[in-house]
Formats: structure tokens, C-alpha cells, sequence
């Protein structure tokens, strides 16, 4: 009998057959709120198109739920007032369809649970007490009785009491929650920062594995479950640098070794799974500033790819998001980076249908400005850049000089162009006429022409043949 696990929760629904994937920056919104955490994502309302929260800190600590409209665009929800720590989990706890919402308590030694009601909204968080301060959860069945239970990574508490522990709050099957069963110190003198859990030795229990680090090592400590809760430790592994995520995924044919992947600060350390317990020897893929990553089939072709946020530093490339596609054996490509965000740059990316289109697109938060920015995979359509065509500030009655981008054709058969056009203020000339053949390629120019002062917003619409869903180059400019 096969476990039962419910990891941080980023949908992707079940999609068409494509083997290419390109994303581009369809929308980029502010969420009206400072200091958001992060975000989970899952179908709240039961429309079937992703919805999401974001965790803010922002005045008092809030939920805030964000529907989507299905065409990669959302909109403001309901808002909660509570306590919030760094990370949430979103599962359907009662076994119902309708998904729940788990997260730590900021300042609090607790874990809050926010039952949904299955239209986007959900009931008064329920607090359940822990031992320490919250930092990030795990769900699963860990004591073995089939019921989803909440695997606590924690630190100092309130009272300054340091815990560096894992708590197993045990599920009662309704949404609530025990006492815990155990509290379990994280070994090896280790101070946990990253959590993830996954049936690591194939023996139907689920393990546990925790990254962080003391002084100058930095490591990932094997925490082995007994089916009841507790768990035994089984050894650590040295990294080059401090791990902040860790993904779990099948990176190989072998579905009886779950492997590992983990962000530190200049590369993603993948480790192959032994199938029992142990893992091999950590290879590194370079990426600057990673900061989250996860671990889904984005291509549609059966193979677990990675997709890690990147930030930005004096001398460090601009922020945005690397997608490295995988080969099948455990190995994985070379990183393709697609710019995103303005400031430091996104911290945490989740992977979801948001347009209807059946191909998995990426969502990506950029915390310090209150960001979100959707990347909406345009399949065997490539456009280059990828990034928002922007214009310098252009005085009102003038026209600007063009901006242009390529448009690749990367399928096997003819692309068919039905319309292309821009909105509002810009204009647009293309020599992509009504089709292009595979391989080809073609341009798509755009001006600018304000006729009042003041930030301008536009887009040049493709409707054609690889898509069910307009796709759009977005367009930004200020009249002066």
C-alpha cells in the first residue's frame, strides 16, 4: 500500500501532448499588499482553473485569495487577519475534494488551519500548539492510518526555548488536529531551514528529509519514518552552501528511487536516489541567485524538469526564473533563463494551467515590491525576448523608434497566423504574413505613440494555430 503525501501544493492540471516549452511575461500585477511571504497554489473555488494565496505580514499578518479568471489573470478574493509564518501547504485535509490551507503562526508557537469551503472562501483559521516557532510544513499520512497528518519543521520558540525539531501533528480525518505524537530533534547538530517529505526506502512510510546548517557546514540530514510519527536518522550529506528549497521528484524511469533537488546559493544540487534510504553523491547544475525550486513535467513529455527563481546583485544577471528541461536519466539541461520581475527578483515559482491552454505555465512572486508576475508557456511558439517590450519616455504627439521581436516557429508543422494586433497607444508591423513554417522565423515590430502623459500600458495579440488562447507580447511605455 502506497503512502499518502501532500507536499507544498503547486497544481498542474492533466495536460495535451507538446514536447516544447517556451514562457514568456504575459501579466505582471502588484498585489496591493507589502511584505507577502509566499504563495501557495491550488483550485480553491472548484472551477478548474488555479487559484492562489498569498501570506502577508503586512499590517497584522493576513491570507489573501487571488481567483483566477482562466486566461492567466486574477482576481482579488477574500482576506483573512491572522498570524502568518514563511511557508503554506494546501491540501484537501477531509478527504473531500475541497482544498484546506495549513501555515505557521508568525511570533506564535502554533500551526493554523483555514478549512475552505469549496468557492474560494474558507473558515476562521483554527490554531493547533506546537512546540517552537513554525518554519516549514510538510503534509502527509506519517502515522500510517491513512489520514493526512502535519509534519512541523520548527525553530526557537516564542519563550526563546531552541527546539530545531520536527513535531508530527497527527490528523484526525475532519480537518483537526491531535497533540503532537512526537517531537523529533533534527540530527547531526543541524539547524533546519528546508523540509521535504517523500518515501525515500520504499517501505509504504514516509521519510523526511531536512536541509540547514551550523557554522561552516552546511548539509541534508535523512530522517528515515517508523509509520507511527517518529523517525530514525540515517545519515547526512555535505553541500557547498546553505540550502534553501528542496523538490522531490522522479528524475529518472525508476519510480521506486525518489530523488532530490535542492537550491543553495549558486547552483541546484540534484541527488539520485538509492531506493533505500541513501542518495548519490550531489551534481551541481550552475544558476545564479536561486532562490525556490520545484520539480514538475513543464515540456508535457513524461520527464520531471526544474524550474528555480533567480534574484539579482550588483554584477549578478537581472532576476527572473530558469527552466532546466530533463533528459530522463537523472541529468538535466542547461538552465534557459527567462527574465522576470524589476527588483531583486522572484523568490518563490509555482506551475499551473492559468489559461486554459492544457500546458503547464509558471507563476512567480517577487516579495520586496509585492509582485506577481505570470509566465504563460506559449508551446512550439517562440518569442524572443521574452520579456515586455518597454519604451523610454516618449513626448506626447511623437512616435518612438520600433522594438521588435522574433517569432519562432519550433514545431513540425506549418504555424497558421489568423490575426495579430496591438492595443492602445502602440502600433505594430509584422513579417510573419498568415504562415510560417516549421523552423522559420519571422519579426514583430511595435511603436509607440502616446497622446496623453503618464505610464501606458498595451499588448500585441497572436491569435494562430498553436494555441486555443491568444497569445500576447506585452508593452509598456510613459508619455512625457
Amino acid at each position: 500500500m502506497g503512502v499518502r503525501i501532500a507536499r507544498i501544493a503547486f497544481l498542474v492540471t492533466t495536460l495535451g501532448a507538446h514536447a516544447v516549452a517556451q514562457f514568456e511575461t504575459r501579466t505582471t500585477f502588484f498585489l496591493g499588499l507589502n511584505g507577502t511571504k509566499s504563495f501557495v497554489v491550488g483550485d480553491f473555488n472548484r472551477d478548474g482553473t488555479p487559484d492562489f494565496a498569498t501570506l502577508n505580514d503586512y499590517p497584522e499578518g493576513s491570507v489573501q485569495i487571488w481567483l483566477g479568471n482562466g486566461d492567466g489573470t486574477f482576481r482579488m478574493g477574500s482576506n483573512y487577519a491572522t498570524k502568518v509564518g514563511f511557508y503554506g501547504v494546501t491540501a484537501s485535509l477531509r478527504n473531500n475534494g475541497i482544498l484546506d490551507l495549513v501555515f505557521g503562526g508568525a511570533g506564535t508557537d502554533d500551526v493554523y488551519v483555514m478549512l475552505g469551503n469549496g468557492d474560494g472562501t474558507f473558515q476562521p483559521p483554527a490554531s493547533y500548539p506546537t512546540t517552537a516557532a513554525s518554519f516549514m510544513i510538510a503534509i502527509g499520512d506519517f502515522t500510517g492510518d491513512g489520514i493526512l497528518d502535519v509534519a512541523d519543521l520548527e525553530s526557537t520558540s516564542s519563550g526563546g526555548i531552541v527546539c530545531n525539531c520536527i513535531e508530527v501533528l497527527p490528523g484526525n480525518g475532519d480537518g483537526t488536529f491531535g497533540t503532537a505524537v512526537s517531537t523529533i530533534p533534527v540530527p547531526y547538530n543541524i539547524d533546519g531551514l528546508t523540509l521535504a517529505a517523500g518515501d525515500f526506502n520504499n517501505d509504504g512510510k514516509l521519510d523526511v528529509v531536512v536541509g540547514g546548517g551550523v557554522g561552516d557546514t552546511d548539509q541534508l540530514d535523512v530522517l528515515l519514518g517508523n509509520g507511527n510519527g517518529t523517525f530514525t536518522p540515517n545519515g547526512f550529506y555535505i553541500l557547498g552552501a546553505l540550502p534553501t528549497t528542496i523538490a522531490t521528484g522522479y528524475f529518472t524511469s525508476d519510480k521506486r528511487k525518489l530523488d532530490l533537488a535542492l537550491t543553495n546559493a549558486t547552483v541546484i544540487d540534484v541527488l539520485l536516489g538509492n531506493g533505500d534510504g541513501t542518495f548519490q553523491d550531489p551534481v551541481l547544475y550552475p544558476t545564479h541567485s536561486p532562490s525556490w525550486l520545484i520539480a514538475q513535467d513543464l515540456y508535457d513529455d513524461g520527464v520531471t524538469d526544474l524550474a528555480v527563481t533567480n534574484g539579482s546583485l550588483p554584477d549578478l544577471p537581472p532576476p527572473g526564473v530558469s527552466v532546466f528541461k530533463g533528459n530522463g536519466d537523472g541529468s538535466f539541461q542547461k538552465g534557459v533563463f527567462y527574465r522576470a520581475g524589476t527588483g531583486d527578483g522572484g523568490q518563490y515559482v509555482a506551475a499551473g494551467d492559468f489559461n486554459g491552454d492544457r500546458k503547464p505555465d509558471l507563476l512567480v512572486l517577487e516579495p520586496d515590491i509585492g509582485y506577481m508576475i505570470t509566465l504563460l508557456n506559449t508551446g512550439t511558439v517562440s518569442f524572443s525576448p521574452t520579456t515586455p517590450l518597454t519604451f523610454a519616455s516618449q513626448a506626447v504627439g511623437t512616435t518612438s523608434g520600433p522594438q521588435s521581436v522574433t517569432l519562432t516557429n519550433m514545431g513540425s508543422a506549418e504555424l497558421k497566423i489568423q490575426s495579430m494586433e496591438a492595443s492602445n497607444e502602440f502600433e505594430m508591423k509584422s513579417t510573419c504574413g498568415t504562415r510560417v513554417a516549421a523552423g522559420a522565423k519571422c519579426k514583430i515590430s511595435a511603436t509607440f505613440s502616446p497622446t496623453k502623459k503618464g505610464v501606458k500600458t498595451g499588448a500585441i495579440t497572436v491569435i494562430d494555430s498553436a494555441s486555443s488562447k491568444p497569445q500576447v507580447i506585452e508593452l509598456l511605455g510613459t508619455g512625457t
